[in-house]
């Protein structure tokens, strides 16, 4: 039997390069477990990706930085996608200027990006395409709202679509890449690719609305507020519930197609965490969070599923939206 998922995967995913490796279990908390469940080349492609896109979270969420500190690193880091040549340079100007000093994993990428940037020149072309060509889009989205915040983060979304569109930028692309990715070279998804292509954006944007409603406390303190204030909190839960019932669509495409058990995995770990953090914040309030053990039994009763040809998201028992 090939166990794909287990609680090993939780203590030590392992990508080509173990200081990528080592780099993405420091930044990263769903996607470090899910990741290296992958098949080659998708693992250190996905991987890499996931490393370059932290990246230019790090820029956008520079709160020592002025606006026009950030604006600029968000556009060193597209010039260097063209031409990765220079990295070493632009590295250590990111690191003087110290843009995450709370958490030290991400100063540590930034001391590495010459390293990412360099395994990223070696992908497959077709890969290295869409990766730049989506993380050029959210590079442009970011700057977007930098370029409107009131001041070193405050940044204030006004309604429930600009919050949508922000998530769009820095998930929803994501999803997107992610689809692509996935359609290179695997012949046997060529039948779903419209449909995945329909729900991608859902598939990030649902993660990352999940993401904003749990750590909304801590952005606060930050300076930002994601959460429009005149939008009833109950009407974000709805929608990223909405998004989370595409998101397991989106899985269930992969899996009638035939997708590697890997692929699968990868994309139904973060929903079904997703949909328990969810649940978690609707019970307890911000800042709520799934425990170790918790997550353990959703690895654990994933990999079940997968083993006995079940589908990996089940149809959600939340009130429906």
């Amino acid at each position: 039997m090939d166990r794909t998922l287990s609680a090993a995967a939780i203590d030590g995913p392992r990508l080509d390069d173990p200081k990528l490796d080592d780099l993405l279990v420091k930044t990263s908390r769903t996607f470090a477990l899910s990741i290296p469940m992958l098949p080659q080349p998708l693992r250190a492609e996905v991987g890499i990706a996931y490393l370059l896109f932290r990246i230019a979270d790090t820029f956008e969420d520079a709160v020592g930085w002025t606006r026009e500190r950030r604006l600029r690193a968000l556009g060193e880091l597209g010039e260097l996608l063209a031409d990765p040549r220079g990295a070493e340079a632009r590295a250590a100007g990111w690191l003087a200027g110290r843009p995450a000093i709370a958490h030290a994993g991400y100063l540590e990428l930034l001391a590495a990006a010459p390293g990412v940037l360099a395994a990223y020149a070696a992908m497959r072309p077709a890969a290295r395409s869409t990766v730049r060509e989506h993380l050029a889009g959210t590079l442009a989205g970011m700057a977007r709202y930098v370029g409107r915040a009131a001041g070193p983060a405050g940044l204030a979304l006004a309604d429930l679509e600009e919050l949508r569109d922000y998530c769009y930028v820095v998930a929803g692309i994501v999803g997107e890449m992610l689809t692509e990715l996935f359609l290179l070279g695997l012949d046997e998804l060529a039948p779903a690719a419209a449909d995945l292509r329909a729900r991608a954006r859902a598939f990030g944007e649902g993660l990352q609305l999940v993401n904003i409603l749990k750590d909304s406390a801590f952005d606060r303190n930050e300076g930002r507020c994601y959460l429009p204030v005149d939008v009833p909190r109950d009407a974000v839960v709805q929608r990223a519930r909405r998004d989370l019932e595409r998101a397991a669509e989106y899985v269930g495409l992969l899996q009638e197609a035939g997708a590697p058990r890997g692929l699968v995995a990868f994309t139904a770990l973060p929903v079904l965490l997703a949909r328990q953090s969810l649940e978690r914040v609707v019970e307890r309030g911000e800042g709520a969070k799934l425990s170790r053990a918790e997550v353990l039994a959703t690895v654990s009763a994933l990999d079940e599923a997968l083993d006995r040809g079940l589908a990996a998201v089940p149809a959600s028992s939340a009130p429906p939206a």
